[in-house]
């Protein structure tokens, strides 16, 4: 039953990377150098297809690889799955550092990095698996520009730019830590925004007591617009299609030398995504298992189920008893500190990947998987993410002090919405440089309208994972 139920999640996985790709592509094309382009890309999709053999695809091997896309909820299963199956020894060192990752390490079982999947050409791909988690394209973007707001703001504790930039050096020079600005995305997308907050920290500061309710999204006084963030070339680079390029290996950030040219090829050629796509699709096939952010606790079910009780089987400690009660553990909750600590530890993460934050790894190395089963697994999930929610929550109140209008939470959503901007009639796709202009309208950005959006997806989705549904399981053992 799990396994026909992970083929469910897979299909609608599929049917929401095709969504993901047809919402954000560009909507112009043009016929210069088209012959050219559509040699570029098919040759690529020639020799990205058919390496996998045939085998049973839902078998881990002996390397996990975990392709996190950004602002999935990735940080979760790296947190309170996979530091609790596999030891640090296990891991890749410096896995999410791209300049400096050594796969050859002997004991080296898990990769979990935001490098793309041309990460492969680097592993033992005939010994490798990967597993990988999908979102909506329009939360995945909001929740990219809320994360670069929230991490570029840990710099405004410093007087100037020049002063944030000459600290991070200087710290950075004494660790062998992985800093988040080693990173991708965040390498590209905290150091702009961080630039943009210091340009606007004038106006700022006058508005900083204002007590008018405002549009999180829209408060240029203090911080980039989302309507103008989306729209730079830095993020078309970067977000646009960004889970898309990242499943098949395309982003900026890509080891295949020719990932611009066929990123390029297919902006200008938009027709051509579709091979793209088809490529992104068999990738997806060819994964241990695909999760969805939106299925949240079905997809860790079957991750555990899946994933976890496999790398458990292969330890020699799999035991299958469901009903095995967890072992109470003292869970303090992260204690406040300061902005400057703060910035200290959210930008030097541990050599293993992830920020040193002794509330969350204290139990993830304590005694490996030796006395660990499914049922304790899901239940130390449960534990952990409670606590991973909460010191997240810290941080970011934390961060955003400097920037208090910009406030994301569920409250200042539950304020767009009673201020909704009524969109008109004029207002359609094919009129439009991209779909932020439909759900940012002058600027403010209408959450009825991202609603709308996300409703629409939903029914697509859910027609898409009907047509897929049967092809998928039909390859699946129930």
């Amino acid at each position: 039953m799990a396994r026909a139920a992970l083929g469910l999640l897979g299909a609608r996985a599929l049917a929401l990377l095709v969504i993901a790709s047809v919402a954000l592509l560009p909507l112009v094309s043009s016929d210069d150098g088209y012959k050219h382009c559509e040699g570029v890309v098919r040759g690529w999709a020639a020799s990205s297809t058919g390496r996998d053999k045939d085998g049973d695809k839902l078998s881990l091997k002996d390397l996990l690889f975990f392709l996190h896309i950004p602002r999935t909820g990735g940080r979760t299963y790296f947190h309170c799955f996979l530091k609790k199956l596999y030891t640090n020894a296990q891991e890749c060192p410096r896995s999410y550092d791209k300049l400096r990752f050594d796969p050859s390490h002997p004991d080296c079982k898990l990769v979990v990095t935001h490098d793309d999947y041309s990460l492969t050409s680097k592993l033992p791909r005939e010994r490798t698996s990967v597993v990988t988690i999908l979102r909506n394209p329009v939360d995945r973007v909001f929740s990219t520009y809320e994360f670069s707001v929230e991490v570029a703001a840990r710099f405004l504790v410093h007087a100037n730019l020049t002063s944030a930039k000459s600290m991070t050096t200087r710290v950075l020079t004494k660790s062998r830590a992985v800093s988040t600005l080693d990173i991708w995305p965040w390498k590209y997308l905290v150091p702009w925004m961080r630039e943009d907050l210091f340009a606007r920290r004038g106006a700022r500061v006058d508005k900083m007591h204002s007590s008018k309710k405002v549009n999180a999204y829209d408060v240029e006084d203090m911080v980039m617009p989302l309507h103008e963030y989306i729209n730079d070339p830095v993020a078309h680079e970067i977000i646009h299609n960004g889970a898309t390029f990242q499943i098949t290996g395309l982003t900026n950030n890509s080891y295949f030398n020719g990932a611009h040219e066929v990123r390029h090829c297919v902006r200008q050629h938009p027709d051509l995504g579709h091979i793209v796509l088809e490529v992104a699709k068999n990738r997806l096939d060819q994964m241990l298992y695909v999760g969805l952010t939106e299925d949240h606790e079905e997809s860790a079910r079957l991750f555990a189920h899946m994933v976890g009780a496999q790398v458990l089987s292969q330890s020699g400690t799999l035991n299958l008893d469901l009903k095995e009660d967890l072992p109470s553990e003292n869970d303090p909750h992260p204690s406040m500190v300061e902005p400057e600590e703060e910035e200290r530890n959210e930008h030097l993460n541990s050599t293993h990947g992830w920020q040193n934050n002794e509330a969350l790894n204290s139990t993830s190395d304590e005694q490996g998987n030796r006395n660990m089963t499914v049922g304790k697994l899901m239940e130390a999930y449960e534990t952990c993410i409670a606590r991973l929610r909460n010191s997240q929550s810290n941080r970011r109140k934390i961060s955003l002090k400097k920037v208090a209008e910009a406030n994301f939470s569920k409250e200042e959503h539950l304020m767009l919405k009673a201020q909704q901007t009524v969109v008109g009639p004029h207002r359609q796709l094919a009129e439009q440089n991209g779909w932020t202009d439909i759900i940012c309208s002058d600027g403010i950005c209408s959450p009825w309208m991202v609603v709308m959006l996300g409703l629409g997806i939903a029914a697509i989705i859910a027609l898409l994972s009907f047509a897929v549904t049967t092809r998928r399981t039909s390859k699946l053992k129930v």
